[in-house]
């Protein structure tokens, strides 16, 4: 993954459309940060007229099949983008071109933890029983923590995406996978495998990598998780964009395999990056 700075430039510089409206590129101060001063701030130092902001109604997580399915296992690759309010503006965040090197880590970290809030939904073990509350007997329901997700971030751009997992799931351990990508043939290769030598089965598999771009370094990592024992359906990707091409090699070799992102972009650039980051 290129550095904060390379990846504000790959920003696009056309401007962003929704429907029959055309929305005016915001000129934010370096020191951007989420708060309402900010952004009252910024509206007055906007190149042209701001437009009225228009209240959507929420929908449901937003799931993009993939075209591809394995003629063996007859399942597929579903990708979701959740349209969280707050997932997007991390991601313009991440995006905008003048947000500094700590605000973008910081961006990066709040949209991992939302992104793994989404991934974990109605995938957790839970275990039922009462406890004694001050006033009466109630049940309850508890994460098991007898069995742990498994975080995988991919070095080292993974470690800020996935900084908060702890704080969302409660019971974890972190297993690090070091990928190293040649900038001329955009091959992975391995420098650091901290993975265990079995991965027992039904065991969740949390892999965490900021930009599926090209694809290769992710299905390196998944080769190597299922070389110990893991299955597609057993794991889960998060991303903070994810290109077409990276998501295409997923689905024709992954099938049941489950990629939670902020953003789905096009295409990538002649140096194996999303556009989008």
């Amino acid at each position: 993954m290129p550095s904060a700075a390379r990846a504000a430039r790959a920003a696009p510089s056309a401007p962003l459309h929704r429907g029959a409206f055309t929305h005016q590129r915001l000129t934010l101060p370096p020191s951007f940060l989420p708060s309402r001063a900010l952004l009252n701030s910024a509206r007055l130092i906007a190149p042209g007229p701001v437009l009225p902001l228009v209240h959507t109604p929420r929908l449901p997580p937003t799931a993009v099949r993939a075209a591809a399915r394995s003629p063996t296992s007859g399942g597929q690759m579903l990708v979701f983008v959740p349209p969280h309010p707050l997932i997007k503006h991390w991601v313009s965040v991440l995006r905008n071109e003048q947000t500094p090197c700590a605000i973008f880590k910081s961006a990066m970290a709040e949209l991992g933890r939302l992104l793994i809030y989404e991934a974990s939904r109605d995938w957790l073990p839970t275990i039922t029983g009462e406890i004694e509350t001050p006033v009466a007997v109630s049940s309850v329901e508890f994460i098991d923590p007898r069995e742990p997700v498994m975080v995988i971030p991919i070095l080292r751009a993974g470690l800020a995406l996935a900084e908060n997992a702890s704080s969302v799931l409660p019971a974890t351990k972190t297993y690090h996978l070091g990928l190293r990508r040649d900038e001329e043939t955009l091959q992975p290769s391995v420098y650091l495998n901290n993975l265990p030598d079995k991965i027992p089965e039904g065991t969740r598999v949390l892999v965490v990598d900021p930009m599926l771009a090209t694809g290769g370094t992710i299905v390196a990592a998944i080769d190597l998780l299922i070389e110990r024992g893991a299955t597609s359906k057993q794991i889960k990707v998060v991303s903070a964009v994810a290109a077409s091409p990276a998501l295409q090699k997923l689905s024709e070799k992954f099938p049941g395999l489950h990629v939670y992102t902020g953003i789905i972009d096009a295409e990538v650039n002649e140096k194996g990056y999303c556009s989008k980051l």
